[in-house]
């Protein structure tokens, strides 16, 4: 005889599941804090805030992808190739004498310029020409990587304008530091289009059951290139919050930013099966992520067994994501 379970029931496993990731988080924290007490400090606390930033506006771009079953290996290029090319035209336009408004509303749009161009790249040849999104990524990864190398000379562009490193770094709105703001404003506009919009439940349905697109009529390719586009503009505003801490536009800006990114999504509970995850999933694994970094290196563990320890986490991110389907 099969038991019926009750809605209350299904909350309350739902909820515990929800919170479970959260919990481990801080007992991680807590864990780290026994060895060094620093780690649990008001000045670390805002530290690890503000750290957290850049990782979850990217991890939620990978999420945007992620949920309609696709994948973005260019992230880490193209937030080095969006960071010089804005870089260079602030420079330039700083140079030219415009004032630190028009500087800041140029890089703005030479950013989203340059992650839309690379997401409306990736998504009309995954999705129009139907090649496989990784196959894509793969290649704009590298076209990226050739394009802020030969833009730059291989060099990191100096000499930022000071209006636009206050505008999303340094500067406070009502007393929220940039980055936090930033991030809270992405997240807030993300978590909107996936939960209560159309074309943000068909990318759910899409990851879940693309028959069942397909059948509905809906637009499965017009959405899925749309999912990229947006992907890219979120990259493109976490490349500039990047690009106004370090002052410079670097061609080696994204480093581990790919790996990390995909580590975050998928830990906090993105799957890359497609059809599940979305912002609190994309903010949580970003936040572990930050914490185990933050930890490692108050106990002064070498970077590259902290690169050994993330790549660990990886698989252990992948093996969770199995276990969920």
């Amino acid at each position: 005889m099969t038991t019926a379970t009750s809605p209350r029931s299904r909350e309350f496993v739902a909820t515990v599941k929800l919170l479970t990731f959260p919990l481990l988080i801080l007992a991680m924290f807590g864990l780290f804090a026994m060895f060094e007490p620093r780690i649990a400090s008001a000045r670390n606390l805002v530290n690890i805030s503000s750290q957290s930033t850049y990782l979850i506006v990217f991890a939620l771009a990978q999420t945007v992808v992620l949920v309609p079953r696709g994948f973005d290996l260019s992230l880490g290029n193209a937030v080095s190739f969006t960071s010089v090319a804005t870089a260079l035209a602030l420079t330039s336009s700083f140079a030219a004498g415009l004032p630190g408004y028009a500087v800041v509303v140029l890089g703005l749009l030479t950013g989203l310029a340059c992650g839309t161009a690379v997401g409306l790249f990736n998504g009309f040849f995954a999705s129009v020409l139907g090649i496989r999104s990784f196959i894509v990524t793969l290649g704009a990864m590298n076209i990226c990587y050739g394009l802020s190398a030969t833009i730059s000379g291989g060099r990191p562009v100096f000499n930022v304008p000071e209006a636009f490193t206050t505008f999303f770094y340094s500067g406070t709105f009502a007393g929220i530091p940039a980055p936090i703001l930033w991030t809270a404003c992405v997240a807030i506009a993300v978590h909107v289009v996936l939960s209560n919009t159309v074309f943000g439940r068909t990318l759910y349905l899409m990851g879940c059951n693309p028959r069942a697109v397909e059948v509905a009529g809906l637009p499965r390719r017009k959405y899925f290139a749309i999912a990229f586009v947006l992907s890219g503009a979120l990259v493109a505003i976490g490349a500039l919050m990047l690009t106004a801490r370090t002052g410079t536009g670097e061609p080696n800006l994204g480093g581990n930013l790919l790996l990390q990114a995909i580590a975050a999504a998928v830990m906090g509970g993105v799957s890359l099966s497609g059809g599940r995850g979305g912002v609190f999933h994309a903010i949580t694994g970003a936040l572990f992520i930050t914490v185990l970094s933050n930890g490692l290196n108050f106990l002064q563990i070498s970077g590259y067994l902290q690169q050994i320890i993330l790549g660990l986490v990886i698989i252990l991110a992948i093996a969770l994501d199995k276990s969920r389907d």
